[in-house]
């Protein structure tokens, strides 16, 4: 089927219109072969509360952006390549339902469909076009991800040293190897992960000592790892604004 819709006006047609809707701004999304499967909207849960995004399965590609007018207008757009993307399920907790993690070398988050039925549509076809790219490409599925950040909204003390509160003035601050709300002085070193970043980029302490010594794998933290081992709370707005992460995120 998506052969056949490839080199159709339809698909053209519709490609066109999205990229219409995110402006200059945007990259073109319009190359042969192309075929957008299908969009709509999820939650994704960023580092301060869960926001509403706009999302777009194309065959080989995952778009998305913020909202600025439905159908209408889009903005910060995104590109994935689907060949680098795995996904798992994520167990329904409180408010949050409906979720499926999305993990890539260089970035990972946490999205939210509206229902079940939804979740799973989104899935079944985000798994077939990766099934399909790797099976035409003959490499195999990526191993390696970017930590999920834990939310801001969970941590009222740094979840290394377990002792400093977060306040107005000891800010939050993100480890970029296990995605964990840390303070100032536990993640004052810098460490390249070439995946994320051509440059140094923060990690916590205890994840300093285990890249140094060669045992990188010992700190990869999941988000399922994340969320047992992180502390709950109310939501709490102080963030920390020189993090490099999307400044909406």
């Amino acid at each position: 089927m998506v052969d056949r819709l490839a080199n159709s006006e339809a698909n053209t047609r519709r490609i066109s219109i999205v990229e219409n809707c995110f402006g200059a701004a945007g990259q073109p999304l319009t190359i042969p072969g192309r075929v957008l499967i299908g969009e709509g909207v999820l939650t994704k849960l960023c580092r301060k509360k869960p926001k509403a995004r706009q999302f777009f399965l194309f065959n080989d590609i995952l778009v998305y952006g913020n909202i600025v007018i439905q159908k209408k207008k889009y903005n910060k757009q995104h590109i994935i390549p689907l060949e680098n993307v795995t996904i798992d399920s994520i167990q329904d907790e409180g408010d949050l339902r409906n979720g499926w993690l999305i993990k890539t070398p260089t970035k990972s988050f946490a999205v939210y469909a509206a229902t079940a039925t939804e979740k799973s549509e989104w899935m079944n076809h985000i798994n077939k076009c990766v099934s399909d790219l790797l099976s035409k490409s003959g490499k195999t599925p990526s191993n390696e991800h970017a930590a999920v950040w834990v939310p801001d909204s969970e941590a009222t003390v740094c979840m290394r040293c377990q002792k400093a509160k977060f306040t107005p003035v000891n800010r939050r601050h993100h480890c970029r190897k296990c995605g964990f709300v840390v303070c100032g002085p536990c993640s004052e070193k810098r460490f390249l992960l070439p995946s994320q970043s051509s440059k140094p980029v923060r990690i916590c302490d205890f994840c300093y000592d285990l890249l140094s010594t060669g045992e990188m794998t010992a700190c990869q933290s999941s988000r399922s790892d994340s969320y047992s081992q992180s502390p709950k709370s109310s939501l709490n707005d102080v963030s920390d604004d020189d993090d490099e992460e999307d400044s909406s995120d």
